[in-house]
């Protein structure tokens, strides 16, 4: 590392400290080896221990560059596969620990903690992918989220391999007409029951199911079937394991001293200290190099705000004011105004989103304007209105109604994203089907309707794997996915519902542009809460023809239900989700409607429509 390099990182501005520090293979004056490095300021004596030298702290101690806090050693008896760690002896208290590679490419399966050393070489085939891809909000963009170790296993009931899982996952989510997938974190954590939420390993995907290139596979493989990658990242806390990040030289390096700061009540684990250097710029040569070497397609940031209020989840005299004696964490603030900075200004193409769920302002807005300056914002509040809503019992649901409207008060205040997500599926919230009240069939039609809505309103779509067949169960971390359940009709149903809202969304440009405009949406009736009914249309520019959409939120079928319409015409049912081929009674329009000189909703033209029961219907004027 060069003077350059040391000043950046202690200024928080390096931001690629991946390729100085950690295990690289190298070559020096002729001799093969490897080149390890780490950041130590208050260690006394480090040294390089693995299976090369028998794990003995006495053979390859590392040199201390002068004035820094950098430790650096070659050892030619090191090469690819070697395993390793840093036995850290600290100049205070006299505090000795063996630690992995903050920076490791490679670790051992978790029980095992040691790092490997590993290459990360490559040879891609994604080059028309990386090419075209653009992080446009003019774009389709329909997420299947994913737990990798529980979305599909092996006969045995064992996880699949990276490898194993690409072809299965890029064919599943390609012809369930996905653009995207996002991976809960695939970062090396010590506790599987963690879903990957409490990482120790920042530049190391998980060995649990194979070697980065294994991974790096994964990834080519969806970019060449059409998928992009989003990959969670966790830069609010990290868990206390000895060989972790925790008291790492013997001080609290990487996390707040003050347990007021640097440990969180809810979760048990440290929290970073935005405030240091050395720390900003760790995180955001982790969220870099995700991008660089693997190729991901975006990062989506959990846990936003907990890194946004010092006061997060803790009672009065348990956080520490602001220097303005406020709540906002400033240090934190900025480093998330630099994360999003540095990774659009490196890779323009890529997507940015904030997991947060809060009312804290122009988080998807330009850092020079003032914002976060994330891409994409979740849409918490969407979610859990919607959700209460239909879990009620139909015949409450008018003295509700505005549970579904609310939103568009702020819909535009954001990008957001419209995210069913996996924290909706555990700790006995139930599955999205069995939320759901009724009879089976009828659980079946209201979360084909909960689709449609969601599908309806503007913002991109997130799914949790397993929602879009209408899995029974809540999700288990330790099985697979109950894919039996393809076999029934009603869940195949589901199934190839959310898979025509995907080529719908994707085939109507009214439905995935201008989604920040509010001139592009328009409610046609959002006040019949008297029978439970939207109506509502998505318009565009010149050229392209509207969409309308009716929404009937009970079990009662509504026949010549008038509804007011900008164009002469035919108006085309495009989308219907109670056809029989997606488990529904049949009811419907028999494809086409035809505008009449009927004023009605303030327009001059008006259709009448038959509702189904519980049914979701999309609609496409007819061009004459």
């Amino acid at each position: 590392m060069t003077r350059d390099d040391l000043a950046r990182l202690q200024d928080g501005r390096h931001d690629t400290l991946y390729e100085h520090l950690g295990a690289h293979v190298a070559t020096r004056d002729g001799v093969d080896g490897v080149q390890f490095a780490v950041w130590a300021p208050a260690a006394e004596t480090v040294a390089v221990i693995g299976d090369f030298n028998s794990w003995d702290p006495a053979a390859a101690p590392m040199e201390r560059r002068k004035d820094t806090g950098l430790w650096e050693r070659f050892i030619p008896e090191a090469t690819t596969g070697s395993m390793y760690k840093f036995h850290v002896v600290s100049r205070y208290q006299g505090h000795t620990a063996d630690k992995s590679d903050p920076f490791g490419f490679h670790h051992e399966t978790p029980s095992r903690t040691a790092s490997v050393v590993c290459s990360l070489e490559y040879d891609w085939n994604d080059r028309e992918w990386m090419e075209a891809r653009t992080a446009g909000l003019d774009r389709p963009m329909s997420t299947y989220e994913v737990h990798l170790g529980s979305w599909m296993r092996d006969e045995d009931g064992n996880h699949l391999g990276y490898r194993e899982a690409a072809k299965r996952l890029a064919q599943y989510a390609r012809e369930t007409g996905f653009t995207h997938v996002e991976l809960l974190p695939v970062m090396e954590h010590p506790f599987y029951g963690s879903w990957g939420y409490q990482v120790t390993g920042y530049f190391a995907p998980s060995s649990r199911f194979g070697s980065p290139s294994d991974f790096m596979a994964l990834v080519d493989e969806l970019h060449q079937a059409g998928i992009g990658v989003i990959l969670d990242w966790v830069p609010s806390h990290f868990p206390s394991d000895g060989h972790g990040l925790a008291f790492f030289d013997g001080t609290h390096l990487f996390e707040h001293a003050d347990p007021r700061q640097g440990f969180h009540p809810d979760w048990k684990t440290y929290i970073y200290n935005y405030g240091s250097g050395w720390v900003r710029s760790f995180l955001i040569s982790s969220a870099l190099f995700w991008l660089d070497y693997f190729h991901v397609d975006g990062l989506r940031v959990d846990a936003v705000a907990s890194m946004l209020y010092l006061d997060y989840s803790r009672d009065e005299g348990q956080w520490v004011p602001n220097r303005h004696g406020g709540r906002e964490n400033l240090e934190a603030v900025q480093f998330l105004k630099d994360v999003n900075t540095a990774a659009y200004g490196r890779f323009p193409g890529v997507h940015m989103i904030a997991e947060e769920s809060t009312s804290w302002p122009m988080v998807t807005q330009p850092v020079e304007s003032g914002g976060l300056g994330f891409g994409l914002k979740w849409d918490m509040g969407w979610m859990n209105d919607t959700l209460e809503y239909m879990a009620m019992d139909p015949v409450h649901r008018r003295f509700h109604h505005s549970k579904l409207t609310f939103r568009m008060m702020y819909a535009w205040s954001e990008n957001f994203t419209l995210s069913l997500s996996h924290d909706e599926v555990v700790h006995g919230k139930r599955s999205l089907l069995d939320k759901m009240p009724g009879n089976r069939e009828e659980k079946a039609a209201n979360l084909r309707l909960l689709f449609g809505y969601m599908f309806a309103m503007p913002g991109k779509k997130l799914l949790f794997m397993g929602c879009e067949f209408g899995q029974w169960k809540e999700w288990n971390h330790d099985a697979a996915l109950d894919w039996e359940l393809l076999d029934d009709p009603l869940h195949a149903g589901i199934r190839n519902w959310y898979m025509d809202l995907n080529r719908l969304y994707a085939a109507e440009p009214v439905l995935h542009r201008g989604e920040s405009d509010p001139g592009r949406f328009r409610w046609i009736d959002c006040n019949d809460e008297e029978q439970s009914v939207l109506t509502l249309l998505r318009s565009g520019g010149d050229g392209e023809s509207p969409v309308l959409v009716a929404l009937n939120f009970t079990p009662v079928i509504r026949r010549d239900y008038r509804v007011g319409v900008p164009l002469a015409g035919g108006w085309r049912e495009t989308l219907n989700s109670d056809a029989e081929t997606y488990g529904g009674s049949g009811e419907g329009n028999l494809g086409l409607v035809t505008a009449e000189d009927s004023p009605h909703n303030d327009m001059e033209q008006s259709v009448l429509l038959t509702l189904p029961p519980m049914s979701a219907l999309f609609f496409k004027h007819q061009e004459s």
